[in-house]
Formats: C-alpha cells, sequence, structure tokens
C-alpha cells in the first residue's frame, strides 16, 4: 500500500466526522460558543503534537507565519460552517463546503504550477458543476 492511503482515509474519517458532528453541536450551543470549544479541541492535539516532539518546534519566520495563518483560516472556516449548518441542512452545507479542493487545486495550478492529466481535470470541473447544483 502507497504510505499515503492510510493517512488519506484517516483525512476521510475524521473531516466526515467533523462535518457530521457540528449540527449536533449548535443544537446545543451558538457557533461562536462552538468553536471556542473547537478551539481548545485543537489545542489538546497541539499538546500531544508537541510532546512527539518534546516542545521542541522548529521555527522559520516564513513556515511559521504560513502555519498560524493555515491555523486561522481553518478555525475561520469551521466558524462558517458550524454557521452554516445552522442555518441549512447539513447534507447539503457538507456538501457544498467539502468541495473546498477545486479552490486549492486552481490555486496549486496557478501558483505552484502542479498540472493536472485530463481525466483529473475532467473530475475537478465535474466537482465544480456538482457544486453548482447542490447550490442551486
Amino acid at each position: 500500500m502507497r504510505d499515503w492511503i492510510l493517512p488519506t482515509l484517516c483525512t476521510f474519517v475524521f473531516w466526515g466526522l467533523w462535518g457530521f458532528i457540528p449540527k449536533i453541536t449548535t443544537r446545543y450551543l451558538l457557533p461562536q460558543d462552538a468553536i471556542v470549544y473547537e478551539v481548545a479541541g485543537g489545542l489538546l492535539v497541539a499538546v500531544l503534537a508537541l510532546t512527539r516532539v518534546r516542545f521542541q518546534l522548529d521555527f522559520h519566520p516564513i513556515g511559521s507565519a504560513l502555519a498560524l495563518s493555515t491555523g486561522v483560516l481553518g478555525f475561520l472556516g469551521a466558524f462558517f460552517f458550524l454557521t452554516a449548518v445552522t442555518k441549512g441542512p447539513v447534507t447539503l452545507v457538507s456538501c457544498l463546503s467539502a468541495l473546498y479542493p477545486v479552490l486549492t487545486v486552481l490555486l496549486a495550478i496557478a501558483f505552484l504550477h502542479e498540472t493536472l492529466t485530463l481525466r483529473q481535470g475532467l473530475g475537478v470541473g465535474l466537482a465544480a458543476i456538482a457544486m453548482i447544483l447542490v447550490a442551486a
């Protein structure tokens, strides 16, 4: 098995649960309250990661700034996801928001000069069409 398959499947499971649990969470908490608990959960993961590297993080000004911005963007996305599932069905909100890789792919092509095969490009195009169909 390729060494990236298992972590990808774990991502699938964790993010699948991540997309489902907030609908139930927001039955009990407002989005702005729920995001605080989510950040606390993220901090628990960060502490575990810190113990794994014996509390000695590498530091690079650019890498650290990019990592911090990724955290900010991730939690902003989580907050807006929480807000969306309080107002709409989790089935549609999760489908539409889960198409974020289309933007990632376009940015990777434009700025990292990555390429897609014709088949992969068709897949991304179909995902974009799916986004339009789900949002309509």
